[in-house]
C-alpha cells in the first residue's frame, strides 16, 4: 500500500513538473512570436518605394514638321495682244525649252494696225525726202542771194522736223512689230507645263487674260522649272535660331511612301509669324530625276543641335497638390522629401524640368498619397523586366532589398515588383 502511494506521487510530480516546463515553454514562445509580430508590423507600417532619376536631355532633338514643295521657278503666262487663240502646241506635263512655241493668237486687229503703222511711215519718208530736197535748192539759191537767209532756215529746220516724223513713224512700227512678236507665246525657261488654260478659239482680252461664262479670270499657261525645288517649312520658334548652312532635312512624300530625299538649308525668313509663332524657312531639293513635283506635300524630318541643360522624369513621378507641382525624393536616410519644380515642356510619358531636381535625386515614382513629407520609406528595386523607366545604373544602396508581396499595399507595384510569380 506504501508502495502504491509513493509511486502515485511520483507520477503527479513528474506530470507537475511537465506541465510547468511546458507552460514556461509556452511564455517564452510568446514573448518570441510577440516580438517577431511586432518587428514584422514595425516593418509594414514603413511604405516600400521605387526610385528613379532625372536624365539629362540629349544634344541633339528631332522634330517632324509639315512642308510644301515649290518649283524653283514658277510663272504664270500671259497674253500682250488681245485676240483669239489660233492654236496651242504644249498640253499639260509637256516638258519645254527655253524659247519653244506654246500657243499662237490670231489678232486681226491688230495686224491691221501695223500695216498702218508701216503705210504712216512710208508716207513720212517721203514727204522727208520731199522736205530735203527743198532744203538743198534753197541752199543752193543762197550764192545768188535770192532768198533770204530767214527762208533758208526755215526749210532747213522743216527737213529736220519731217525727219523727226520719220523717226517717230519708225518707232512706231517696231512698236507694232514688238507686239506682233507677241502672238506667239514662247516657254520663258526650260521647265515643264504645269498648267494650260486656253483652248482654240478662246477670246484672249486686252488685259492679256482669258475671262470664263463663270466670272473667273484665267492666265494662259504655267510653266515650272523642277530641276531644283523649294522645301518650304515653318519651324518653330523654340528652333527657329538653331537653322544653319548646311543643315539637312529629310522628308518623304505621300506618293513615294518608301522613299526617302534630302534637302538643304537656303534661307529662312528671320521673322515669326504672330499667329503661329513660326518661322517659315527654306530648304534646296535637287530634282534631276524630276520625280518630285510642285505642290506636293512633305513630311519633313529635322535633327538639330541643342544647348539642353533640362532634365526629363516619368510623369507617372509627379505629385500635384495645393502646394502645386512637386516630386517626392529619398535622402541618404531615407526620410521623404517633397522638392517643387518647374515644367518646361509635357510630352507623352515624360516632363521637362528646367528646376527642381538633380540627376542624383531618388525620386519616388508612383507616389502613394499616404506619403507625408519626412516620413521613413524602404527602397525597393522591381523585378528584372518589369523596370522600364530607369537605365541601367551603379548598385543599389545597402537598404535596397527585393520586394514581396506583402511589402507594399499598392496593387500595381506589387504586380510589378513579383512579377517572377505573374502566371
Amino acid at each position: 500500500m506504501e508502495k502504491s502511494r509513493k509511486k502515485s506521487t511520483v507520477i503527479i510530480a513528474i506530470v507537475l513538473l511537465v506541465s510547468v516546463i511546458y507552460l514556461g515553454y509556452r511564455v517564452v514562445e510568446s514573448r518570441k512570436d510577440m516580438a517577431s509580430l511586432k518587428n514584422q508590423a514595425m516593418e509594414n507600417d514603413v511604405p516600400t518605394v521605387a526610385i528613379v532619376h532625372a536624365e539629362p536631355l540629349p544634344a541633339q532633338e528631332t522634330i517632324q514638321l509639315p512642308g510644301t514643295i515649290e518649283a524653283w521657278f514658277q510663272a504664270p503666262i500671259y497674253a500682250q495682244v488681245s485676240g483669239y487663240v489660233k492654236m496651242w502646241h504644249k498640253d499639260w506635263g509637256a516638258r519645254v525649252k527655253k524659247g519653244d512655241v506654246l500657243a499662237e493668237i490670231n489678232a486681226p486687229a491688230l495686224d491691221a494696225q501695223y500695216r498702218q503703222a508701216k503705210a504712216d511711215l512710208a508716207s513720212e519718208v517721203a514727204l522727208n525726202e520731199l522736205a530735203i530736197l527743198t532744203a538743198d535748192r534753197w541752199i543752193a539759191l543762197r550764192k545768188n542771194q535770192a532768198v533770204s537767209e530767214q527762208a533758208i532756215s526755215v526749210k532747213v529746220a522743216e527737213a529736220k522736223a519731217q525727219q523727226a516724223k520719220v523717226n517717230a513713224a519708225m518707232q512706231n512700227v517696231r512698236n507694232f512689230e514688238a507686239l506682233i512678236g507677241f502672238k506667239t507665246i514662247i516657254a520663258p525657261y526650260d521647265g515643264v507645263v504645269i498648267n494650260r488654260a486656253i483652248n482654240v478659239g478662246d477670246f484672249i482680252n486686252k488685259e492679256g487674260t482669258i475671262s470664263t461664262p463663270q466670272g473667273e479670270v484665267r492666265n494662259l499657261y504655267t510653266v515650272a522649272d523642277i530641276s531644283r525645288l523649294r522645301l518650304f517649312v515653318s519651324v518653330p520658334e523654340r528652333f527657329g535660331a538653331l537653322m544653319h548652312d548646311g543643315l539637312k532635312a529629310h522628308l518623304t512624300v505621300p506618293q513615294f511612301t518608301n522613299r526617302e530625299f534630302t534637302a538643304e538649308f537656303l534661307t529662312t525668313a528671320r521673322g515669326f509669324d504672330v499667329s503661329t509663332r513660326t518661322v517659315v524657312t527654306q530648304f534646296v531639293i535637287d530634282n534631276e530625276e524630276k520625280d518630285l513635283w510642285p505642290g506636293s506635300y512633305a513630311s519633313v524630318t529635322l535633327t538639330v543641335d541643342v544647348q539642353n541643360k533640362h532634365l526629363s522624369i516619368p510623369s507617372s513621378s509627379l505629385v500635384f497638390d495645393e502646394m502645386g507641382t512637386r516630386v517626392a525624393v529619398v535622402d541618404d536616410n531615407n526620410i521623404v522629401h517633397f522638392k517643387p519644380i518647374k515644367i518646361t515642356r509635357i510630352l507623352d510619358a515624360t516632363v521637362e524640368l528646367s528646376e527642381g531636381v538633380t540627376t542624383e535625386d531618388r525620386i519616388i515614382n508612383n507616389p502613394s498619397a499616404a506619403i507625408l513629407d519626412g516620413d521613413k520609406v524602404t527602397i525597393v528595386t522591381p523585378a528584372p523586366g518589369y523596370d522600364l523607366i530607369n537605365k541601367p545604373r551603379e548598385a543599389a544602396p545597402e537598404s535596397s532589398k527585393p520586394a514581396s508581396h506583402s511589402e507594399t499595399s499598392d496593387p500595381k507595384l506589387k504586380q510589378a515588383l513579383n512579377g517572377s510569380h505573374a502566371p
